[in-house]
């Protein structure tokens, strides 16, 4: 048994998420996971949907010359409602870009999915920050399930290692790097670039977009917190809600006296709770040579965790990345398919 899989977008983290299937395809059948590609479609790549499977080998040589729309056999053309709602996919993967003030288009597709019945899975932060309790209610409502791993470190797990690892454990609060792009920028200032040289040579890599205004004034990270504090600590905030200081007026000087006094300056991303209200906070700090978030270096993410049973527990990996997001995608898929087909 297996399940019907719909993916809606397929730039650097829908590629990397078909690539891992067929990687894994013949494991993941050798445990009697079937994962069954049958539509996908991005706007500027094209669509393509085959009932019995579409040849992931063949949309992955097409997505990359934006050509999807000429598979051969099948069905083309779709748009992502129709993709989404006229198919035979009973899961829906949403990983079309973000945006963080409106949530569009992925709230759409994901409210269009779930009312439809189908299961969504997600790497989008738009529609999770904005609109987390309604798309779980209308979920919970039609009988299927809302997934999103991949919103806070992409491939890292953060929701699952809370739910399966630490079971009967309240976060009492959390702090982290939540931004791989700032990290990077904070290492290289480090070894002696000025913040311009080193955010240049972040957007040279693809670690920062052109406009890395989300990035380097903390906007991103402090999405990412925002979620973490909902999802994790049963807030209910929205951007408005936090304290946010980027990283934009931090000088070399400044990482260099840190150092000299046992320190390393790290953009750090705070969920706490103050009488009884869960806060959130986005600032640069002085962090302990001691403290392992001081050493993570480059574009490495990280999180502690404070429970109140077994004290502090951090986690480190890529936040970012097609493969990693890819993967954020594919584990949540393989969970929510064992847990089909064990129905």
């Amino acid at each position: 048994m297996g399940v019907n899989v719909a993916l809606i977008g397929c730039g650097n983290v829908g590629q990397g998420f078909l690539s891992l299937v067929l990687e894994k395809r013949k494991e993941l059948e050798a445990q009697g996971l079937k994962i069954n590609v049958v539509a996908v479609c991005d706007k500027l790549r094209g669509s393509a949907y085959d009932p019995d499977g579409l040849n992931i080998s063949k949309i992955l040589e097409l997505a990359s010359k934006s050509e999807i729309s000429s598979y051969p056999g099948g069905l083309t053309g779709l748009d992502p409602i129709s993709t989404i709602t006229k198919t035979n996919a009973n899961v829906v993967l949403e990983a079309t870009w973000t945006d963080l003030k409106t949530g569009e288009p992925a709230y759409t597709h994901i409210k269009e999915a779930l009312s439809a019945k189908r299961h969504v899975i997600t790497t989008n932060k738009g529609p999770v920050l904005l609109y987390l309790k309604e798309l779980q209610r209308l979920a919970e409502t039609n009988g299927v399930e809302f997934r999103f791993e991949g919103v806070v470190l992409s491939g890292t797990p953060v929701f699952n290692l809370v739910r399966e690892c630490l079971p009967g454990s309240e976060i009492v609060s959390f702090r982290g790097i939540l931004n791989g792009t700032t990290n990077y920028i904070l290492t290289k200032m480090e070894e002696g670039l000025s913040f311009e040289e080193a955010l240049k040579e972040a957007q040279r890599l693809g670690y920062a977009e052109a406009d890395p205004t989300m990035d380097i004034e903390g906007l991103d990270a402090g999405a990412k917190a925002l979620i973490l504090a909902n999802v994790i600590m049963g807030a209910s905030l929205g951007f408005n809600d936090m304290e946010c200081k980027g990283i934009t007026g931090l000088k070399v000087e400044d990482l260099r006296a840190a150092l000299s006094n046992g320190k390393r300056y790290k953009l750090i991303a705070t969920g706490y709770k103050e009488n009884g209200v869960v806060k959130v906070r986005v600032a640069p700090e002085e962090v302990p040579l001691s403290d392992p978030l001081a050493n993570i270096l480059g574009t490495l993410n990280a999180i502690t965790f404070s429970t109140d049973t077994i004290g502090d527990v951090t986690i480190v990996g890529r936040g970012a990345g097609g493969r990693e997001a890819g993967y954020a995608l594919f584990s949540d898929l393989i969970s929510l398919s064992r847990k089909i087909t064990s129905m």
